[in-house]
């Protein structure tokens, strides 16, 4: 925590005053645009030719082109800083409002369904879902892994009681601070396959995921007789035959414990992606803090996965701590993702769940055949 006041505090200090040059895609090399935007110049010329047609031409010469909107988006994600340099660029300031109404407009358009949908999704057939789970098998040694899910908290300013879709107090999650509590799940190169960022910071994720469209394809793929393929949650998930989880108490040295080793190192993959996703747009990280009502913070996290995946299709690198002003003053980051209280599904009554049953089963067959 340390670590990031004095990082925020850095970031405070008087600095001169830093201007973006006109034409960023002429005057830019290669390098200093990624740095700047977190896209290449043809992936950015790419999402401006894409973005388009959904967003307000300019009508006078005072009016922001649509490239300057959306790098000045751009911008803000990847900073997440309310006090650098976006608005500033070389004979043309651009106040915070129009910051402001910039990243609203493509975030928005980021969030129609024809652009999202195209970057990020589900795998659409047997096929797909297949190299999904051969690549985990090849790099982790784990059988039938469609995906890893987990939560991530982003953290936002404190919502008008009166104004928003859910309580204020909602919004607070066990860490104190106000926040989305978002779902992602993704593949084993990092690429988002899914977000659910519509829940206020206490709901737990077991709710969230019995509430996201990512179970009902699960459960459809498993009605459909493909049953040899599950993701991997940790232990605050229910053990389902499409969900792996660890098994509780494991003996050292035994198969469970084996089979709880693989499960950890393989679920990490979630981890990263998480961490990968906030380094690289850090409007997402907790100490920058999302200043805008929470219907418009869930289009910005969207807009930021579907800006993710581009990164992950077009082979840009994860941003590593110490390339942007002020890393060198980071320690640990807080990444938003915290240790689940584990889910107790015993029945009072002695009555097992007969998914929970189905789920021990596929358990007990991949540990046996691959483990024991």
């Amino acid at each position: 925590m340390a670590a990031i006041e004095a990082l925020e505090n850095a970031e405070n200090l008087p600095q001169r005053r830093r201007l973006l040059p006109r034409e960023p895609f002429d005057e830019l090399q290669e390098h200093q645009f990624v740095k700047l935007y977190r896209l290449t110049k043809e992936a950015a010329s790419n999402l401006i030719d894409t973005l388009q047609p959904h967003m307000q031409a300019p009508s006078r010469l005072s009016d922001l082109s649509i490239e300057r909107k959306v790098l000045t988006a751009l911008r803000f994600f990847g900073s997440g800083s309310y006090q650098s340099d976006i608005g500033c660029h070389v004979n043309h300031a651009v106040s915070q409002a129009s910051v402001s109404r910039c990243i609203e407009e493509v975030s928005r358009a980021l969030n129609l369904p024809g652009i999202f949908n195209r970057y990020v999704h589900l795998p659409e057939n047997i096929q797909e879902l297949t190299r999904v789970r051969n690549s985990f098998y090849e790099k982790h040694n784990f059988p039938g892994v469609a995906g890893c899910v987990d939560c991530t908290h982003i953290a936002i300013y404190p919502p008008n009681i009166n104004h928003d879709m859910y309580n204020e107090a909602i919004y607070v999650n066990r860490k104190s601070y106000h926040s989305i509590n978002v779902q992602l799940m993704c593949d084993v190169n990092l690429k988002i396959l899914n977000v659910n960022a519509r829940f206020p910071g206490s709901t737990n994720d077991s709710f969230i995921w019995n509430n996201s469209n990512a179970l009902e394809y699960m459960r459809n793929i498993h009605r459909n007789g493909h049953t040899s393929f599950y993701l991997l949650g940790d232990s605050g998930y229910a053990l389902r035959p499409w969900m792996m989880t660890p098994v509780p108490d494991a003996a050292p040295g035994s198969p469970e414990e084996r089979f709880n080793e693989r499960h950890r190192s393989t679920r990490y993959t979630i981890e990263r992606c998480n961490g990968v996703l906030k380094l690289r747009f850090r409007c997402l990280l907790k100490h920058r803090t999302l200043h805008y009502k929470s219907e418009k913070c869930s289009y910005i996290i969207n807009a930021c996965t579907v800006l993710h995946n581009i990164c992950i299709d077009h082979n840009i690198p994860p941003v590593e701590i110490g390339q942007d002003v002020g890393d060198h003053y980071l320690g640990e980051i807080d990444f938003g993702m915290y240790l689940p209280a584990r889910l107790d599904e015993n029945n009072p009554a002695g009555r097992i769940n007969p998914e929970l049953a189905a789920g021990r089963r596929v358990q007990q067959i991949v540990i046996r055949n691959h483990f024991a």
